[in-house]
């Protein structure tokens, strides 16, 4: 049965003033309208852009970002984190791992200053002036992070913030999933706009897991926000035996048995060194012969394998390419990519006059780890560094400081490009 019409007017009037006052007649599909745009990057643009490579403070342990280091209370945790903030700021080795010299900021919320005068002299006997301490801190969300922040724009070559332990700058209560997530999201953010590494000192739990990092306490809201952890656990309560298991997003999974002596935590099994990343090398030395290339990366791979009898792999050739953008530019070598008919087309020119080796064979310069000429294993590490799976390959895996996991040989052919400007070096 139909309304009257007055029934009608007074309906229509109804709806104008909801119109009018932005009510709930299509208030969804006003909603959208109104809702900010995605901002999204092609497969292809992020594929040929040439972003900045990933920094490390450890080579293959720590990078930028924000790390865990999770044990038992009295098991060693604060000596370790000593002894890395100590490196770091003396540039030498830790655990067997290079490091990069920068300044260091440890807080170390649960001792004072006379326990790290007592810690130091047992480390060392030269002071560094790249080191600092504070005993006291602001929390979470209530300080903190602006603490950081000044002390960043102090100190603009800071690589390394400690906090230990993590439970005395909380402060939420609450230690659900959502909580955990929350609070390490904000130092997360922090370490990757300051583009430091922020590591967290934190306890495990009392109940045995077959996996480590299962220990870590709190939820899994901690080991899920942060980008990487390292968990370390005595074989036996006071041993000073223990292992200490490292995972990430960008390193490899790593496990070493370690040994506490003398007040340092001493890898015992032997890790080999990383290969040098000597692409650009191969690229430039490559380049200078030839002057100029023009034709699929499958053309270039056989050209490079009919010089130097070695196998290279077209995705990850291209990929290479893009990820070294600064240094083969530093060496006079520019390239683009463009499609013509279809096919993706490489394009790379050598520029003597931008060449900063004024002309140098490069890979010959390399020296091996003895520290003399070697122009047969420079030979082999070059190529190593091209077509390698394994841990530390220059050109690919984890620990070069210049790709995420995986060992980037991505399932896709040689028409994947579109022709774009993304490249800075896109200049021929």
């Amino acid at each position: 049965m139909n309304p009257p019409d007055s029934v009608k007017g007074i309906m229509h009037l109804q709806i104008a003033r909801n119109l009018k006052k932005g009510g709930c007649v299509n208030k969804n599909s006003k909603g959208r309208d109104n809702m900010k745009k995605l901002e999204t990057k092609s497969c292809e643009e992020i594929m040929s852009t040439a972003y900045k490579p990933l920094e490390y403070c450890v080579d293959g342990l720590l990078t930028q970002g924000l790390y865990i280091l999770a044990g038992a209370p009295k098991v060693g945790k604060s000596w370790l984190a000593l002894d890395i903030c100590l490196s770091v700021a003396k540039g030498e080795d830790v655990l067997k791992h290079q490091t990069h010299i920068g300044t260091a900021l440890y807080l170390c919320l649960e001792d004072s200053y006379n326990r790290i005068q007592n810690r130091l002299y047992e480390l060392t006997d030269e002071p560094t002036e790249n080191l600092y301490f504070a005993i006291m801190s602001e929390y979470l969300g209530n300080g903190l992070e602006s603490q950081i922040e000044k002390f960043k724009s102090e100190h603009p070559d800071t690589k390394l913030i400690v906090i230990d332990t993590l439970q005395m700058v909380r402060n939420e209560k609450d230690c659900g999933y959502g909580a955990d997530y929350k609070e390490l999201s904000v130092l997360k953010s922090l370490a990757d706009k300051l583009a430091i590494t922020i590591l967290l000192v934190h306890h495990t739990r009392k109940c045995y897991d077959s996996d480590p990092f299962n220990m870590i306490s709190g939820s899994t809201g901690i080991s899920g926000c942060v980008d990487g952890s390292m968990v370390l656990m005595e074989s036996k309560r006071g041993s000073r035996e223990a292992k200490l298991y490292c995972v990430g997003r960008d390193i490899e999974n790593q496990e070493y048995r370690v040994l506490f002596h003398e007040h340092r935590w001493t890898p015992c099994d032997e890790i080999e060194p990383t290969p040098p990343d000597i692409f650009s090398f191969a690229i430039h030395d490559f380049m200078m012969e030839q002057q100029s290339f023009i034709g699929s990366a499958t053309n270039l791979c056989d050209l490079l394998y009919q010089k130097f009898n070695r196998k290279y792999f077209p995705n990850r050739l291209s990929r290479d390419l893009i990820q070294h953008t600064d240094e083969l530019q530093h060496y006079g070598v520019l390239f683009n990519f463009r499609r013509s008919h279809g096919c993706r087309i490489l394009e790379l020119e050598y520029i003597a006059s931008g060449d900063s080796s004024d002309g140098r064979i490069l890979w010959v310069e390399v020296l091996d780890s003895t520290g003399t000429r070697n122009s047969e294993n420079v030979d082999s590490a070059l190529f190593e560094c091209g077509g390698s799976s394994e841990t530390g390959a220059g050109n690919s895996q984890k620990g070069d400081g210049r790709t995420a996991s995986g060992d980037g040989n991505f399932e896709m052919g040689d028409s994947n490009f579109i022709e774009t400007t993304a490249l800075p070096v896109s200049v021929l």
